[in-house]
């Protein structure tokens, strides 16, 4: 694994950062404030190829490796995490509908992606459920040219996404993760319905329930096989999570600069209060602990690229790096003091948004069963 970056690779990062300085953190309480992200911004950040840029050019993308995309949600990430969480989605959905949708779907759909034009959301879950997706009672029964779809799913946003990939029942199984089929369903047809969530935290991402009430979807919006669309389209979460790792580090790092600068202007008994290790012990360590976080889901990235297995390292990241990221905002904002408490600064809210991505896409207990499969087999593991 090469450590140095390309020319190409500064370059992107650079130009998130830029956004991220510019544009996001002068924002990102008023997005809150507002529930969702503009659409103005969306456009913005696709004409600088930020959102899925390693999907193939000919589909809207940039054709750039994984690891610049994470370079990109990074940077994205320390100006606001909601904004990061944009382009995760974007990544992992354009990279489904690339790899399982009929051509004429994707040529339609992922531009439209990539140039912030339009969310696709990604509907996983269903309040029922939560963690346990491989039991959707979302179902889809074959009519003629058509599917018709019952259920409800939970989607992040919920009210902006002209689209979701749903995974529904389409046979007889009851077992987990069998006679299971992804679609994509345009959500402008009759029978959709949209019910937002009062979230504490990302309120930009405006999550919610989408129900579908006998949604009739074209045949040729089946992505990948009948019955077999878990387990084709769950290999892309392997991507996003080492993403959502970077999403949340973000956040936590640019936490971390500003705490630099608050604890060597801040004066407590004639000294600036740098001058107490009970104060800069701590930052130190959070330092190390975001390097390592970081440079593990580096590695996952680099892992994808190479076409080497990632699934465990992908696991690490989902369930290390958005704690890791919490307890390091959480250390800052005590070392403020009162200030960190109030909300006229942004760490309390860096704290709630990524507490969130402690449970979404994927809990620590859920990560952790990964790990244990991969080393143990199914067999012998939990």
């Amino acid at each position: 694994m090469d450590l140095a970056l390309s020319d190409v690779q500064r370059e992107y990062r650079d130009r998130a950062r830029t956004l991220a300085e510019k544009r996001l953190l002068p924002g990102y309480r008023d997005r809150e404030k507002a529930g969702r992200i503009e659409p103005d911004l969306r456009r913005e950040i696709g004409e600088l190829g930020l959102i899925a840029p390693e999907t193939p050019v000919d589909l809207g993308g940039r054709g750039l490796d994984r690891l610049t995309s994470g370079l990109i949600t990074e940077e994205i990430g320390r100006g606001d995490i909601n904004v990061g969480y944009l382009q995760v989605v974007g990544s992992l959905v354009a990279q489904i509908i690339a790899g399982n949708a009929r051509p004429e779907i994707a040529q339609h759909w992922v531009p439209l992606i990539c140039s912030g034009e339009e969310i696709v959301g990604i509907g996983l879950t269903e309040p029922h459920a939560g963690s346990d997706a491989g039991m959707p009672r979302l179902t889809a029964t074959r009519d003629g040219d058509h599917w018709v779809l019952d259920g409800t799913k939970s989607l992040s946003f919920g009210a902006d996404a002209a689209a979701v990939v749903v995974f529904a029942r389409t046979g007889p199984s009851d077992k987990r993760g069998k006679d299971i089929s992804a679609f994509l369903v345009p959500l402008d047809l009759p029978g959709v319905s949209r019910e937002p969530y009062s979230d504490m935290g990302t309120r930009a991402v405006g999550r919610g329930e989408v129900h579908l009430d006998g949604v009739r979807i074209p045949a040729e919006n089946l992505l990948g096989a009948e019955g077999r669309g878990f387990t084709q389209v769950m290999q892309g979460f392997d991507f996003s999570r080492a993403l959502i790792g970077l999403q949340c580090l973000g956040a936590a790092q640019q936490t971390v600069d500003e705490t630099w600068t608050y604890v060597g202007t801040r004066e407590a008994f004639d000294q600036p209060i740098s001058k107490n290790q009970g104060v800069v012990f701590p930052l130190a360590e959070a330092e190390t602990l975001l390097t390592a976080a970081r440079l593990l889901c580096h590695q996952t990235l680099w892992l994808k690229d190479a076409g080497q297995p990632h699934t465990a390292q992908a696991a690490m990241c989902k369930w290390f790096a958005p704690k890791t990221a919490y307890d390091v905002i959480n250390q800052c904002l005590l070392l403020h003091g009162q200030y960190g408490y109030r909300t006229e600064l942004p760490i309390e809210q860096r704290m709630r948004d990524v507490l969130g991505l402690q449970i979404g896409d994927g809990t620590a207990q859920i990560m952790k069963l990964v790990i244990a499969r991969q080393r143990l087999g199914r067999e012998l593991a939990p």
